[in-house]
């Protein structure tokens, strides 16, 4: 499925990465813990979070999560979006739960990682 695809499904907003949304994700994983993030051994995969934190989106350019959503209508500070989009990645926000969206998105046919 596209990113463009979960924008329309779920309603989201793209922060930044607009440029990227027509890529697939096949994945999705959801955590608030980081360190739970830098144990994935895929590419290509969708972050679920609700930390809205510049943290987040550099643990995910390490990790190589291509996309995040942050969760529960947080904001997104001027320094996420500026990291995320030097990290080329694509930033987007929901007011739906973690819960919600990861739901959503399986029913759609996102993979679980673990």
């Amino acid at each position: 499925m596209t990113i463009s695809q979960l924008v329309e499904l779920l309603g989201l907003e793209v922060v930044c990465g607009q440029e990227r949304i027509d890529e697939e994700v096949e994945f999705a994983f959801a955590s608030d813990l980081m360190s739970d993030v830098l144990t994935l051994d895929k590419s290509g995969v969708l972050l679920i979070t609700g930390l809205a934190n510049p943290q987040a989106v550099r643990t995910s350019e390490i990790a190589d999560v291509t996309a995040i959503i942050i969760a529960r209508g947080k904001t997104i500070t001027q320094e996420m979006s500026d990291l995320a989009e030097e990290g080329n990645m694509i930033l987007l926000t929901s007011k739906l739960s973690v819960f919600k969206i990861a739901g959503e998105l399986y029913s759609a046919g996102i993979k679980a990682i673990y």
